[in-house]
């Protein structure tokens, strides 16, 4: 399939820090028992995690990445956007992210009062139980406690009935833009990366759109190989991102079993012709 034989670099995981179900130790632990040597912690909004895993890195002898994903708004969609290699001291994408944070505050509050109507007592309450940051109650926290109290087998079936678009705890909420996410990214000396392109439910044209704006806006890298993505999807996102002329990034989207895309050291190369991000970090 290719002869860009990367398959130890994880540019994409979650800890205890947002939705991730380590602590950040844990995941370094975890990345390099099995075979990851570079691994990007990348918690949603959030940076608090990574002097813990950079101490972790060290003594198990990996590469850690500082890393973040950042939610935005975009046409109505929500996106992702990968920072890797940041500056978690930046204040400009420190303030940026307190101001997504207190967003995910008000949405968590909101999907519990959406969950009390449809008869889950408590599902606010019950998620927090699930968090281990005080600052981040996201969706997932509400699925592993609807999981836990009988509402769904797993948390995918979570999201298909209760959390997912257009399902009825499914709560509206914008985030910070694209451009906003693209430029606090720079400020603290990073890479932005487009998550996932995917799992994003746009028509070719969107797609086309989207990719274009995020290269206008400076945005060096899509996330190709991914735990998000089927792997007949790889070359097509590899095609897309040299189109644009964007590096290809590889992450497995980590946060925890057995509830993951795809475990740790779990991701194939990258397919031929697709210029790995991670040779930005080596210039």
């Amino acid at each position: 399939m290719s002869t860009t034989r990367t398959p130890h670099y994880d540019l994409h995981s979650h800890s205890t820090c947002s939705d991730g179900v380590l602590r950040p130790a844990e995941l370094v632990e975890r990345a390099a028992k099995r075979g990851v040597n570079a691994l990007a912690l990348t918690d949603h909004d959030e940076l608090s995690g990574l002097a813990e895993a950079r101490a972790a890195a060290d003594r198990c002898g990996i590469q850690l990445i500082p890393g973040v994903e950042i939610s935005v708004t975009w046409r109505g969609h929500t996106l992702h956007i990968v920072g890797l290699h940041v500056d978690p001291q930046s204040e400009v994408l420190v303030s940026g992210l307190n101001m997504n944070r207190a967003g995910r505050n008000e949405r968590a509050v909101r999907i519990g009062e959406a969950l009390e109507r449809l008869g889950v007592p408590d599902a606010l309450e019950g998620a927090r139980s699930y968090v281990t940051n005080p600052n981040l109650v996201s969706r997932t926290h509400f699925a592993r406690y609807l999981v836990a109290t009988g509402w769904a087998r797993n948390t995918q079936a979570v999201f298909d009935k209760y959390l997912g678009a257009g399902r009825p705890g499914y709560v509206e909420h914008d985030w910070t833009t694209l451009e906003e996410a693209v430029e606090w990214i720079a400020a603290a000396g990073g890479v932005s990366v487009l998550a996932h392109p995917g799992r994003y439910k746009l028509t070719e044209a969107q797609r086309d759109e989207l990719l274009g704006s995020f290269k206008d806006l400076r945005g060096f890298a899509i996330e190709v190989v991914t735990g998000s993505h089927a792997p007949d999807e790889f070359g097509y996102w590899a095609r897309r991102a040299k189109q644009y002329g964007f590096f290809g990034s590889a992450g497995s989207d980590f946060h925890g079993l057995p509830d993951t895309y795809r475990d740790l050291g779990d991701l194939p190369p990258l397919p031929d012709g697709c210029t790995p991000v991670w040779q930005l970090f080596h210039g």
